[in-house]
């Protein structure tokens, strides 16, 4: 359940240890976080949940961050959240991808944890 007023983060994530930091850092700034472990993790919350911005791996198990992203932006009731990608996977074409299917930002994991 949200708690009034708090903004809503969901982190897909798939490295346990590196989504529980983010989670906390984001906490201690007062939002409120849900975590997914997977691509499909992350589209069943945001089926299910209020989300006001997605941090997204983009290499994921199963899945990829791209292929998700695309299926969220499916999703009605998820299709203009914002987006920021971040992975250590630094490839000018998959952010190219990720920028057109919205991303707001592409950031490499290694130069911010």
């Amino acid at each position: 359940m949200r708690k009034k007023n708090k903004r809503e983060i969901l982190i897909v994530e798939d490295e346990k240890i590196l989504a529980e930091m983010y989670r906390d850092k984001f906490k201690t700034a007062d939002f409120q976080v849900s975590l997914a472990f997977s691509s499909e993790e992350g589209i069943e919350i945001l089926k299910k949940r209020k989300i006001d911005l997605v941090l997204l791996d983009i290499l994921l198990p199963k899945e990829n961050g791209i292929a998700f992203l695309k299926r969220m932006r499916q999703l009605r009731n998820a299709s203009k959240i914002p987006v920021i990608a971040f992975s250590n996977y630094d490839d000018s074409e998959t952010k190219k991808e990720a920028f057109e299917l919205g991303a707001k930002a592409y950031f490499i994991k290694t130069q911010f944890t």
